[in-house]
């Protein structure tokens, strides 16, 4: 059988695929994140799967249920939060999969920050202001950043930016950015997009760490930074210019 990594989307129940809720309705074991999923995403399983918590297991523990499960003939689900190939480990567990010779594939989800965007109403990407979104994370007790991905060489970009996994450095953060971006360039922080429990903190760098610190977020939250945020300038589309269109019919 084949192990199937399914992106969740951002938690909510109804945020997710046509197929991997097939896949959901037909699994005999389904890995999922627990932290970050609304409960009601297992709806999809079937009443008899058998359903794994994987916050509190680690790599190698999660590719010995994947394994056994294959072993048995079973049909697997590993559940992703967001999208698959943003922050899911799929690399490392795909390769322990390799080496166990245990067959796999992957369907896309929704990515949170995706997610975030579509609660504040933003384009990330505005004609003549920005052009360009970096998604990347903040550094705190995971693993290293790879030399040249200081927030700051992508701030120097202008470039809409999307933090995962840095709600708990929020202070360090905006002071990283504030030269290339300006103390009163907005920021959003979007706790649990989607989900029942979703919060929403809108300031600038100036003060977003304030909020933060003051709602007790330390997780499960997408920051995005950026002019695009409130667009006071910008231009339009030339795809959907009427002269484009009119020399198109010319």
């Amino acid at each position: 059988m084949t192990v199937h990594f399914v992106g969740a989307g951002p938690g909510a129940a109804d945020l997710i695929t046509v197929r991997a809720a097939r896949m959901l309705a037909v699994a005999d074991v389904v890995l999922f994140p627990g932290t970050y999923l609304d409960a009601g995403m297992l709806g999809h399983c079937r009443a008899d799967a058998r359903l794994v918590d994987t916050q509190d297991l680690d790599l190698d523990q999660m590719t010995a249920v994947m394994v056994a499960a294959h072993a048995e003939g079973a049909d697997v689900v590993r559940l992703a939060s967001g999208d698959p190939s943003l922050y899911s480990a799929l690399f490392e567990q795909t390769r322990r999969l390799d080496a166990a010779d245990v067959p796999w594939d992957v369907t896309p989800g929704v990515p949170a920050y995706a997610a975030a965007a579509a609660v504040v109403g933003r384009e990330l990407t505005v004609p003549l202001l920005t052009q360009s979104v970096v998604l990347t994370r903040a550094q705190s007790r995971s693993t290293a950043m790879p030399a040249g991905e200081a927030l700051e060489a992508f701030a120097a970009t202008g470039a809409t930016l999307v933090l995962h996994l840095a709600t708990a450095r929020a202070r360090e953060v905006a002071a990283s950015l504030v030269d290339d971006y300006g103390a009163d360039c907005p920021v959003v922080v979007v706790h649990r997009a989607s989900q029942p429990e979703e919060r929403v903190l809108r300031g600038t760098l100036t003060d977003i760490a304030d909020q933060v610190e003051s709602a007790g977020l330390r997780q499960a939250a997408v920051i995005l930074v950026g002019r695009v945020l409130d667009p006071a300038g910008g231009g339009e589309s030339y795809l959907y210019d009427p002269a484009r269109h009119r020399s198109r019919l010319a």
